[in-house]
């Protein structure tokens, strides 16, 4: 039986004891909390038995379920624990299950080689904080008007909003943030007001990597600090055992590597003392460092006993900056074409791994899925729903049942520019500061069957794909929002305008040249 099966159970029972006063019996099995029912006695002898007794029981039958379906599924079972690991600027190039020559990253290879890897994986943003509010809502962000990063302290995901924390704690979990939010520092954007039972990281979009100011646990600066990376490893691991068995749990575990600031361990750089370029070098001892992390966390769950009932996903918050004007780390992209902060494959297509051992056997899917599908299928797994949800549940697809793409076609809108994917091919207006120009390109269209590095425009030839692709692009943006906030308030503009949009994930806050390394 699905965890929404007892969902359905319950409010089957619920609506036959309202409407003909059939009370029931619960049994508790020896073993976990099973729970069977069985209807005890008609309405005919409860119109002759005292009716106060009825009073008494049916309440109590509401309560006993609600109670057991919040934590429960209808086996016993411990609903799935739920660990959600974002990496930050990684090179979609940048991972050894993408076949990475000069950075291992054997951690991660191993949870894609434990679950499923996408080819297509998709997030909805081309940077950071748009990426976090898709995921965190599992809903288009242009939907509520957080298209660009938050320019000021005022800005962020609209409490409007609710978010995936938010539902998973009414499902009767225990919800963390560890490392980065990035979606408001005001008091009411507070993780801790956004879901979160608990927080320790940093509110904004950027931090030194061995800086302890305003690194955060609840709302107390913490004293000292050795290297984020490790820091956040460390705290996701004493998450996953603190609150190992009381009840079901949720782990956003958000690393800001390998955004800059370029920092990395003494003992990483000597590491890869062969890669001579100081830049890369540096870049691969911080993809090492989170690599190493992760590699924790998941061995945690492994020596906790929890591996095989917890749902994992990883997925980077976009593609690697390599373009001017971008956060720029010796990221790589190839093959693709495009840079973070850009609607072309460099932008937004990303490592994205979905790991559920017992449930989802190992295997590479082709077909085109995005962040926001993570979301919808955490939900489904909890048991639970969010109305708005845009994301597709990927289990069904995942094990087999349903051999169709989880979706018609894939949007994106991210100020001038644009994109759609609908199958194989793709409609796309982009930033030109990719070909070292200003404004926004044309429509173009590819293939990406046959041209995964967007080379060859197709455009002129199929008038009609560019008009059936923007026609369904249109009535996708009918109900968008304009930008709340960030990118000059661009909102739609004509092709070809200039558009300066800066990468603005804002200054380094509680930086000092103390604890700056070059």
């Amino acid at each position: 039986m699905a965890p929404g099966d007892f969902a359905e159970l319950h409010r089957r029972l619920c609506v036959d004891s309202l409407t003909n006063r059939n009370p029931v019996r619960l049994y508790y099995g020896t073993s976990g909390v099973t729970i069977c029912v069985k209807f005890v006695y008609p309405l005919t002898t409860l119109d002759t038995m005292n009716k106060s007794l009825h009073a008494v029981v049916v309440p109590f039958m509401f309560f006993a379920l609600a109670l057991f379906s919040v934590v429960f599924t209808a086996d016993g079972a411990q609903k799935p624990n739920i660990l959600i690991i974002v990496g930050d600027d990684m090179g979609y190039a940048d991972v050894g299950f993408h076949g990475c020559k000069d950075i291992p990253t054997p951690n991660l290879d191993a949870l894609a080689k434990s679950g499923v890897y996408f080819t297509d994986g998709y997030v909805s943003g081309p940077y950071c904080s748009p990426t976090r509010a898709g995921l965190l809502t599992g809903r288009y962000q242009t939907r509520f008007g957080h298209e660009f990063n938050p320019a000021g302290t005022q800005e962020g995901l609209p409490p409007s909003e609710t978010t995936l924390a938010d539902v998973l704690r009414t499902a009767g979990y225990t919800t963390g943030l560890v490392g980065k939010w990035h979606l408001g520092s005001l008091q009411e954007l507070h993780p801790q007001r956004r879901g979160f039972d608990e927080f320790y990281g940093f509110l904004g979009g950027a931090h030194g990597y061995f800086n302890a100011g305003n690194i955060l646990r609840g709302t107390t600066e913490v004293e000292s600090m050795d290297y984020t990376t490790d820091a956040f490893g460390r705290e996701g691991v004493a998450f996953i055992e603190q609150h190992k068995g009381e009840k079901p749990w949720f782990l956003y575990l958000a690393f800001n590597a390998v955004h800059t600031p370029m920092h990395a361990t003494d003992k990483k750089m000597e590491t890869f003392s062969a890669i001579e370029n100081r830049g890369r070098r540096t870049y691969a001892s911080m993809m090492s460092s989170m690599d190493d992390a992760i590699g924790q966390v998941i061995e945690t769950l492994k020596k906790t006993g929890q591996y095989n009932n917890t749902l994992v996903a990883f997925i980077s918050d976009n593609g690697g900056p390599v373009m001017r004007g971008t956060t720029t780390n010796f990221s790589s992209n190839a093959p693709l074409r495009g840079s973070k902060r850009t609607t072309l494959e460099g932008g937004i297509r990303v490592p994205f791994i979905v790991s559920f051992p017992g449930v989802i056997k190992p295997h590479v899917y082709r077909k085109p899925v995005i962040q926001l599908d993570i979301t919808a299928t955490a939900i489904a797994v909890a048991g639970t729903s969010k109305p708005d949800i845009e994301g597709v549940d990927l289990l069904p697809y995942l094990e087999g049942k349903n051999q169709a793409p989880p979706h018609d076609a894939l949007y994106w809108r991210f100020g001038t520019q644009q994109a759609i994917r609908a199958g194989d091919w793709k409609l796309v207006r982009y930033d030109l500061n990719v070909d070292n120009e200003k404004g926004t390109s044309a429509f173009c269209l590819f293939n990406l069957a046959e041209d995964i590095g967007e080379q060859n425009n197709l455009a002129e030839k199929m008038p009609e794909k560019v008009k059936e692709l923007q026609d369904k692009w249109n009535e996708w943006n009918k109900t968008n929002k304009d930008p709340l906030f960030g990118g000059n308030n661009v909102g739609m503009q004509s092709p070809g305008d200039a558009i300066e949009l800066v990468d603005d994930d804002g200054p380094e806050p509680g930086r000092t040249e103390a604890f700056a390394r070059k």
